[in-house]
């Protein structure tokens, strides 16, 4: 390889930053007798030093290096020019250090390094010399790649500490060291550079945000976020990576939902505890909506969902939320993920969004599902949070595990009994079963959310008889479930349904206005019934949980159910006992409500 000889270089930030000079000095690619840097290139790196910025360090580290090799290869190093002014370091962004650094070069008539393609065109403009090194030329390997295998959702690593990593997958996870000797704080820092220089020089490598005491950087499918004191009391980096990717169809989602988020759903929230999955739903649904054939854009901070590359990812870290509401306006997606909503300008986008007609689906925290809508009270008027959000779908250990359906109706909140009470109410319900489980309304100046307990109610017995009367002349079997005040479901046979629901469903209608309630129609077979309760006994043990029976009662089909709602059908075995794993969702419930005594048992008929 022939080597590029000058007499004098000069050196600009960027190619300090990126290590360009003694790469290419001890490859024999470049030499040189002597090196003038400006005073405004250390300057400038020693300020973003002193903001713990990773860059700052990196350029002066390359000057100390480059320092170390000038005895070795023969060359002299010096500083020249005068430290800028408050003025010209107020402006640097608007090239007042790189003219400095241009002129220095002119002046000294050396060959001006950079990085920077800006700076090379000004230079050629002026007829300074210069060589122009771009950071796609140089790969450089990541050196955290070596702590992931297939299983591995995140590596941490934190100056006094042992590498260690999660392996699993969402909610079924251990944690786990990955290396054999505790990390030194030198050893840390060096990981936070490669990281720093991988995100300049690779295609699909970005600083999403830099920030004195943290940055955080995309790279790939990895998302890591570097801290650092002052910020934290040491240096810690965490590295969270996609362990597989999912479709909408690994969710088995019931047909009602799928035709719900095809042809409904436009508020839509995603919400569970960090690591259960929630950023893995969002970007199923994104591939979706897209092989559906819809226009659809993200907003991420940072960016990190893994998305076909017809969708555009957005960063709001990098644009204001006026910026993104008028790009988004102006492109007029069909839907728009909106990846990790945190702070109240989040919210306000979003319903800004919302109230403008686009599509939306947020990821938000929460425990419960509740939590999600509750995330809203206060940043927006109540009467405005059924036209933001008509959907909550709550992700646990990486699967769907309740879904619920927001409304706005005029009534009188349950537990009030007078008339004069009635006002708009957000009802919030089951969206499988359109049970009736919250009530969302203004009491005095508060806005309650209310968990509603459906009781055995006399009136509603009654009601649910002459309902029950009513459809006796469509079919000799019917049964009414009251549900709510105002809807219930009635179950038929399957041979009758259709002709209850008449063409293009004229016929429920009118009986709907009629009877002046909601009625949902549902086949008689798919209801659950409960028989007599059976008494039982129970040992919770560390991995499962074993219910103890007569010996009656070996070898008998049973109903398990929490308070009145169905759970699942089981079988006794020839010892009487019933073993039920705490591994799955079922064993979990189980546990719970034994502890709270909601657990009942009946004989399946």
């Amino acid at each position: 390889m022939k080597q590029t000889h000058f007499d004098k270089i000069s050196i600009d930030t960027s190619a300090l930053i990126e290590g360009f000079v003694s790469k290419k000095l001890v490859s024999k690619e470049l030499s040189f007798d002597e090196i003038v840097l400006h005073e405004a290139v250390l300057s400038e790196l020693e300020h973003q030093a002193n903001e713990n910025r990773a860059i700052g360090f990196l350029g002066l580290d390359e000057i100390e290096h480059l320092k170390e090799l000038s005895e070795d290869y023969h060359f002299t190093m010096r500083f020249a020019g005068r430290r800028p002014n408050y003025y010209e370091i107020k402006n640097a962004s608007l090239g007042e250090i790189d003219s400095m650094i241009r002129d220095l070069a002119y002046d000294e008539g050396a060959c001006l390094i950079t990085a920077d393609k800006v700076q090379a065109k000004l230079a050629s403009v002026k007829g300074i010399p210069y060589l122009l090194f771009e950071p796609i030329a140089r790969p450089v390997e990541l050196k955290i790649k070596k702590f992931f295998d297939n299983s591995t959702m995140s590596v941490h690593l934190r100056e006094g500490a042992y590498p260690s990593a999660k392996k699993g997958k969402p909610g079924e996870w251990d944690f786990v060291k990955v290396g054999e000797d505790l990390l030194t704080r030198e050893e840390v820092v060096d990981y936070s550079r490669n990281i720093i220089e991988v995100a300049g020089t690779s295609k699909d490598g970005f600083i999403e945000l830099d920030r004195p005491g943290s940055t955080i950087v995309q790279i790939g499918s990895f998302r890591i976020v570097i801290t650092r004191p002052p910020f934290s009391d040491g240096w810690e980096i965490t590295v969270v990576k996609p362990v597989k990717s999912l479709t909408l169809e690994d969710y088995k989602l019931t047909d009602k939902l799928l035709k719900r988020l095809k042809e409904q759903a436009e508020g839509i929230l995603i919400a569970g505890a960090p690591g259960h999955g929630k950023s893995t739903f969002a970007q199923a649904l994104a591939t979706f909506y897209f092989n559906e054939g819809r226009i659809v854009k993200t907003i991420e901070a940072p960016r990190d969902l893994v998305l076909p590359d017809g969708i555009t990812q957005y960063a709001i870290s990098h644009g204001t939320p006026q910026e993104v509401h008028d790009v988004l306006l102006l492109s007029r997606p069909d839907y728009t993920i909106f990846d990790e909503m945190r702070n109240t300008k989040d919210f306000e986008l979003f319903t800004d969004l919302r109230l403008a007609g686009i599509g939306l689906a947020g990821v938000v925290h929460a425990t419960k599902p509740i939590d999600a809508i509750q995330r809203f009270i206060g940043r927006v008027e109540l009467g405005v949070i059924p036209h933001v959000i008509d959907t909550v779908i709550f992700i646990k250990n990486g699967g769907v595990e309740k879904v619920l359906s927001l409304r706005m109706v005029v009534k009188v909140p349950n537990g009030m009994t007078e008339d004069d009470l009635a006002r708009p109410v957000v009802v919030v319900e089951d969206f499988e079963t359109g049970k009736l489980e919250f009530e969302i309304y203004s009491y005095g100046e508060e806005t309650v959310v209310v968990p509603v307990k459906m009781e055995k109610n006399p009136l509603r017995e009654l009601a649910a008889k002459t309902v029950e009367d009513f459809f006796l002349q469509y079919s000799d079997n019917v049964e009414v479930e009251f549900i709510s005040d105002n809807k219930c479901v009635v179950y038929l046979p399957s041979r009758d349904i259709s002709k209850v629901i008449g063409k293009q469903g004229k016929n429920i209608d009118a009986i709907e206005k009629r009877l002046g309630i909601s009625i949902d129609i549902q086949e008689l077979k798919n209801r659950k019934r409960s028989g007599d309760k059976i008494p039982f006994d129970f040992t919770i043990g560390k991995k499962s949980v074993v219910l103890r029976f007569k010996q009656k009662y070996a070898n008998k089909n049973i109903n398990i159910y929490i308070d009145d709602d169905f759970l699942m059908n089981a079988s006794v075995g020839s010892n009487a006992t019933l073993k039920i794993t705490k591994k799955n969702k079922v064993g979990r419930l189980i546990e719970e409500a034994l502890d709270s005594g909601r657990l009942k048992i009946t004989l399946a008929k």
